[in-house]
């Protein structure tokens, strides 16, 4: 079975890429970069919150009831008006009161001003939960299991991309003063994970 960066990769590459990058208003390269910081940000929110509480069954719930993954199917019709996704209310589960902070240091790591980030998170939100509602049906995954896969996807970004997962501990890390340092990733240019997202 393919991981859920590696599905993404593939449904978000090509043609689609390109939709992206006009609705943000950015060159593709950029775009690319941005999708390889941005969806890691994504899946490591949704990996923490459901490590905590109830928050694995309340995610497989949501998935269930609203993600079945069809929207994998047309995801160029989907592009053309992402706002029918709800990424805006995806967004404030995923990331809660997070979210300024998560944005803030997307746009210093991949040099996209503010709003082009909001909306890229926006656009992707309703993608990876689409991504990650096949995933759980196909393999049917109950609450525990869809965690450890999430926490499995965390990890494996961690070991390909120490710069991306150093960036993603203090995204997600509410209680960090200060800025978030991101020349390592910027410099590294988002190493395999960008590279998932260029022609």
């Amino acid at each position: 079975m393919d991981s859920l960066m590696e599905t993404l990769g593939r449904a978000l590459g090509g043609s689609n890429l390109g939709q992206i990058s006009r609705r943000i208003g950015a060159d593709e390269t950029s775009t690319g970069n941005a999708l390889a910081a941005a969806l890691p940000a994504l899946i490591g929110a949704l990996s923490r919150n459901a490590s905590q509480g109830d928050g694995a069954r309340a995610l497989s719930n949501a998935l269930e009831r609203d993600h079945d993954g069809s929207i994998l199917d047309n995801l160029g019709g989907f592009l053309q008006n992402p706002e029918a996704g709800h990424g805006e209310g995806i967004l404030g589960h995923v990331f809660g009161s997070n979210r300024p902070r998560v944005e803030s240091g997307l746009s210093r790591a991949t040099g996209l001003d503010s709003g082009s980030v909001s909306k890229l998170l926006v656009t992707l939100a309703p993608v990876v939960m689409g991504a990650l509602g096949k995933t759980q049906r196909s393999a049917r995954l109950g609450p525990n299991e869809l965690s450890s896969m999430l926490n499995q996807e965390t990890e494996q970004v961690a070991r390909q991309e120490p710069q991306s997962a150093g960036l993603l501990s203090q995204l997600l890390d509410a209680d960090k003063d200060g800025d978030v340092d991101i020349s390592d990733l910027a410099k590294h240019g988002f190493g395999i994970l960008g590279k998932m997202f260029r022609r």
